[in-house]
């Protein structure tokens, strides 16, 4: 006679809360596309870090973040190079449990070959829990620098989408 096999029970999935209050800090890797006037258009990969803190009011999140991409995008086969952005972020979003929806806004600073320039950007994200700890999520931002390293008409839009990981606290 034959017995059956035994099968263990598959184990309890860990459960994840809600709750987004805390500091998180992260890495993140995109793409940037850079467009001005005449030859300051390129595009190319980003990496980067992130760390910020996020406060749970219930069904909203508020937020702020300071993130760093570090880039060599070639504007037009040298005029220029858009080596860095760094930014200043605010958030608020609506918490879907597991899921966060937001939207961002602040002000970015990219170093170019040209000279540094400080301009606003804003986006939208979303950021998903695997645990209380882990979260992976992306990012689309679009940015407006004027007048870049001080030269009259050297404005650029520039458009960054971004997957990130991250560790909370």
């Amino acid at each position: 006679m034959v017995e059956d096999p035994v099968y263990a029970p598959a184990p309890a999935p860990v459960p994840v809360s809600g709750d987004w209050t805390g500091f998180y800090t992260g890495l993140q890797l995109g793409y940037g596309d850079v467009d001005g006037p005449g030859v300051l258009d390129g595009d190319n990969g980003t990496y980067g870090f992130h760390a910020g803190y996020d406060y749970d009011l219930g069904n909203y999140v508020i937020g702020g973040e300071l993130d760093y991409d570090k880039t060599d995008i070639d504007l037009n086969n040298g005029a220029a190079n858009v080596d860095s952005v760094a930014r200043l972020k605010f958030k608020g979003g609506y918490d879907l449990g597991n899921t966060l929806i937001y939207a961002t806004a602040g002000a970015a600073r990219a170093d170019t070959s040209l000279g540094d320039e400080t301009g606003p950007f804003a986006g939208i994200g979303a950021t998903y829990k695997i645990t209380d700890r882990y979260t992976v999520g992306a990012e689309v931002l679009h940015h407006k620098f004027d007048d870049i390293g001080g030269v009259a008409y050297a404005d650029a839009d520039a458009t960054t989408f971004t997957v990130r990981g991250s560790l909370r606290f």
